[in-house]
């Protein structure tokens, strides 16, 4: 297997969840660390200006979105398996609750405490990511009540379903499902206050969180942006050709298009020409003198495919 080279940043809650699946798996891989705020010049020549991570990257193929690099990881390294139990498909169904709404409270649980304390820079671009034009942290302050108690009784379903006997939420193994729901426990958990004790009534969570931290994160060792970027630069994408007929959009391979993410966050689109696509994902080929030709692969859910005329 070429080299795993993941592109994130030691206190993001998303790339947590990869972080931990690599240790699920026990799998080596080269940890790039990027800047917490969108300036990542030697990224976002191989994504194409897509500002999110963590960003997965294998030599010019280039994965974004936990959706595309759960599915990568798990093809190419099947075992042990992130759907134990049978599981598959129901933890991409999942992680739409935990990505979506769970995550904005837990952003706001995390983040508006403390809004004041970290660098207005960070305050201003995270705002207006996860909580669209009008965010204003400052007011997530007041409302912070509202949040607790809207995260409280989802977290009590979690609590259920591992009070009900299984150790982690799909049986006796963990897998995606708990991935997806983990980096939601370990943000909280890590950054309120308060979380101790907003955690005592769920004994079986802080348990099952206590295994999920004990997982760890594989074997990981530390390359600069500039190395990904001299890979990236010195390889071909290993991505083929592939179309699909039943396509509702009528995508196909050598077409012109645009991604972006759906919600109204400010990001940019990616452009490029669709080198692949199926029911899950869709690639784009790039091309950028820094690093030659990449293939940057998205998921079809929770993301705008169009054509360019």
């Amino acid at each position: 297997m070429s080299e795993l080279i993941l592109h994130h940043y030691p206190p993001s809650p998303v790339s947590e969840k990869i972080r931990t699946g690599l240790g699920l798996k026990g799998l080596a891989w080269r940890s790039v660390e990027q800047n917490r705020l969108p300036e990542r010049p030697e990224l976002f020549a191989m994504t194409g200006g897509y500002r999110r991570i963590p960003v997965l990257q294998i030599g010019a193929d280039i994965y974004c979105d936990t959706q595309c690099i759960f599915r990568e990881l798990e093809a190419r390294a099947p075992e042990p398996s992130f759907f134990p139990d049978k599981s598959a498909g129901l933890p991409f169904a999942l992680s739409r609750w935990t990505d979506d709404d769970l995550f904005g409270l837990a952003f706001r649980v995390a983040f508006a405490p403390v809004a004041d304390e970290l660098p207005p820079a960070l305050v201003a671009d995270r705002q207006r990511l996860y909580l669209g034009p009008d965010g204003d942290l400052a007011k997530e302050v007041a409302d912070l009540p509202h949040a607790l108690a809207q995260l409280r009784p989802q977290l009590g379903w979690v609590e259920a379903r591992l009070q009900a006997g299984s150790p982690y939420l799909f049986g006796d193994a963990p897998g995606m499902a708990d991935l997806v729901v983990w980096f939601i426990v370990w943000f909280v958990r890590d950054r309120y206050a308060q979380s101790r004790d907003y955690f005592s009534e769920f004994p079986a969570l802080d348990a099952w969180a206590e295994n999920m931290a004990a997982i760890g994160h594989g074997s990981a060792a530390s390359m600069t942006p500039q190395e990904a970027l001299a890979v990236a630069l010195a390889a071909d994408p290993a991505t083929a050709e592939q179309a699909d007929p039943r396509d509702p959009q009528g995508l196909k391979p050598g077409m012109k298009a645009t991604v972006m993410p759906m919600t109204d966050s400010g990001e940019k689109a990616v452009e490029g020409v669709i080198r692949a696509t199926n029911r899950d994902t869709i690639a784009l080929m790039l091309e950028n003198p820094i690093c030659g030709r990449v293939a940057v692969h998205f998921p079809r859910v929770g993301y705008r495919v169009a054509i360019v005329e």
